[in-house]
């Protein structure tokens, strides 16, 4: 039976969401427990999945996964929406591969963070663990988390995520309200195309977080990084409208 980590947000509030996690490659649910923790402290009800693996796992077997993952979340008058669907590296290119497809889960929103390129160069590291860190991240504790976790995959990142679900992916135009996530110090970003597929994408927005590498929900910036999902998902429930704009600023 699968398994999922769950994060309940503080007793006597009404759930304002429900958020599913997919982590990538290498990673395991315990690598999102910060995370999970801050977006439940919201009152986002948030269920982390178990990683996909795309040599063995094609995507409709994990479109039903995810199904079956919201499924399990819904309370007496069903699943609390919006429902979210927030996916790292090659989980992100899972989800937006995803969203064109028939039949399977069905989001409000997709959160991509950390999505691979499409180049050879985007799927290969320099070899030792300290050099795939590096690539990862530069937040101690986060660093600390991976390398102490016995079912973290090491070497993971030199897999290459195929390019069928990749060119999914970037070649989507789908109208679900997408928040895409990148550090601009990641090294297996293209950001060309990153700025190109959220042009294409009816209701996307970019948002590039400084300084951050490739596990950009997990770096030094990870608060950063959960305030602007958070304020991702406050926006959308409020119908894509902003709930704060800056009208005068000194910075």
């Amino acid at each position: 039976m699968t398994q999922y980590s769950d994060y309940f947000g503080p007793e006597g509030l009404r759930v304002r969401g429900t958020v599913l996690v997919v982590p990538g490659r290498g990673e395991t649910r315990s690598t999102y427990t910060r995370f999970g923790r801050r977006l439940a402290a919201d009152a986002y009800r948030v269920r982390v999945v178990d990683a996909p693996d795309l040599g063995t796992e094609d995507l409709t077997a994990l479109a039903a996964r995810l199904s079956e993952a919201a499924e399990d979340t819904a309370a007496d008058d069903g699943v609390v929406r919006p429902l979210v669907l927030i996916g790292a590296d090659s989980g992100a290119a899972a989800v937006a591969a995803l969203l064109d497809r028939e039949p399977g889960v069905r989001p409000d929103a997709v959160v991509l963070a950390g999505l691979p390129g499409r180049s050879p160069g985007s799927a290969a590291t320099a070899g030792t663990w300290d050099e795939e860190l590096d690539v990862r991240t530069s937040c101690p504790a986060h660093r600390g988390a991976l390398t102490e976790d016995p079912e973290v995959r090491r070497g993971s990142l030199d897999k290459a995520v195929p390019e069928a679900v990749l060119g999914a992916a970037y070649d989507s135009e789908s109208a679900v309200p997408t928040l895409l996530l990148v550090g601009d110090a990641d090294p297996l970003a293209d950001h060309e195309a990153l700025a190109h597929a959220a042009k294409s994408r009816a209701s996307a927005r970019l948002s590039v977080v400084h300084g951050a590498h490739h596990d950009v929900l997990n770096d030094l910036q990870h608060r950063s990084a959960a305030a602007e999902v958070v304020t991702f998902l406050e926006t959308l429930r409020n119908d894509l409208r902003p709930l704060v704009t800056v009208r005068s600023s000194a910075w």
